[in-house]
Formats: C-alpha cells, sequence, structure tokens
C-alpha cells in the first residue's frame, strides 16, 4: 500500500490572495453599512440619539454626508481591490479605513455599539491590507553574476 502523499501549501498563500480578497470585501460591505448610515441620518433625525453638548458641533446631516461620501469611496475601493488593482486601491483602502475609524469615533454618542463595529470592520480592513505581499516570481536574480 502506497500512501497519497498532498503538497503542503505555499508559505504564504494565506498572506497574499486571501487577505486581499478579505480586505475587499470587509472594504467593500463597510462602504455600502457607511452609506446605509449615512442615508439614515439624512433621512430622519428619528433613528439617532439626540446629542447635546458634543466637542463635534456637527449636524445629523452633516454627519449623513460624511458617512455616504466615506461608504462610496470605500465601495469604489473595495471593488477594486476585488478586481485586481491592488496597488493603488491598496494605499486608498488603509486611508479610507483610517479615515472611517475616526469619523465613527466621532459618531460614537450618536450610535454607540454600530459605531464600535465600524470601528472593529476598520481595523480588520486596515490589518488585511498592510499584511497584504503581493506575489512575487521566485526567480533567481544571475544578471551580473558569474
Amino acid at each position: 500500500m502506497t500512501q497519497q502523499t498532498h503538497p503542503a501549501p505555499a508559505p504564504s498563500a494565506g498572506r497574499t490572495g486571501d487577505g486581499i480578497v478579505f480586505a475587499g470585501v470587509l472594504l467593500l460591505m463597510n462602504g455600502v453599512f457607511a452609506i446605509l448610515q449615512g442615508i439614515s441620518a439624512l433621512a430622519t433625525d428619528d433613528v439617532y440619539a439626540r446629542v447635546h453638548d458634543y466637542v463635534y458641533k456637527i449636524s445629523l446631516t452633516g454627519w449623513g454626508w460624511i458617512l455616504v461620501v466615506l461608504g462610496a469611496l470605500g465601495v469604489v475601493a473595495g471593488a477594486a481591490l476585488l478586481k485586481g488593482a491592488p496597488g493603488w486601491a491598496r494605499g486608498l483602502g488603509i486611508f479610507l479605513a483610517a479615515l472611517s475609524m475616526i469619523a465613527q469615533f466621532m459618531f460614537l454618542p450618536y450610535a454607540p455599539l454600530w459605531a464600535l463595529i465600524m470601528i472593529a470592520i476598520d481595523f480588520f480592513v486596515i490589518w488585511a491590507l498592510a499584511l497584504y505581499l503581493p506575489d512575487v516570481p521566485d526567480t533567481p536574480d544571475t544578471a551580473g553574476r558569474p
């Protein structure tokens, strides 16, 4: 009886393609959630708690537009990551996730639990995009060497 051996996966398999897909899906979802959050802030003032004497004095309409714009840009960056444009989309995704984290932190008094969930998603987007290593061919560099 012969045993079948299965080839071991490449050591960086989990950090290349899978990580960029994970980040792209999370960024896309985060963008859609931010758009919906912004639309609900724009539509009615009954969805979020009324906050008085808060340091960041922006109306819910202002927050709605901020969240809609950040969400739309996040959807574009997430879709670009999933389409295979990781060069510029990776940097844009990290930048947008950081901006979204700041915006959600400032939005905490209006929807604390939801803002914390969005901050956690932003953290995982930054983590996945920061760990992404593009595939580099394993060709030896023999130029100019004897």
